[in-house]
């Protein structure tokens, strides 16, 4: 009986397919209103078409410039989405949603009748 029970354990996990994570770092340069409107899009934009499936990460470069040179970063403020693969990078304040979707890759949730 151990065995059968496990079995469908398994089997459920296997089945349970969970949404992918996005990774995604926010380099900027201080606490500028170009960094500060950047994280705030951001932050709208995730939790309408991503709804809890993401992880963003600011790098401020003011503070730890080297950073820089891992992402190959040249200009700021820069969006880089490291998971999932491949890497993506999108430069500016963020505030093109629609750009910002196909960017990486998201598909938009369409409002229809007020439900999602």
């Amino acid at each position: 009986m151990k065995n059968s029970a496990s079995k469908k354990s398994s089997a459920t996990k296997r089945s349970e397919k969970k949404t992918p994570e996005f990774e995604l770092r926010l380099y900027v340069a201080g606490q500028t209103p170009k960094s500060l409107t950047a994280f705030a899009n951001l932050r709208r934009i995730c939790e309408t078409h991503l709804e809890g499936h993401y992880s963003i990460e600011v790098v401020d470069l003011v503070e730890s410039p080297q950073l820089a040179r891992g992402d190959q970063i040249l200009a700021i403020p820069t969006l880089v989405r490291k998971l999932p693969q491949p890497i993506k990078k999108i430069i500016g304040d963020l505030s093109n949603t629609e750009r910002v979707l196909v960017g990486l890759d998201i598909r938009p949730h369409t409002v229809k009748n007020g439900l999602r």
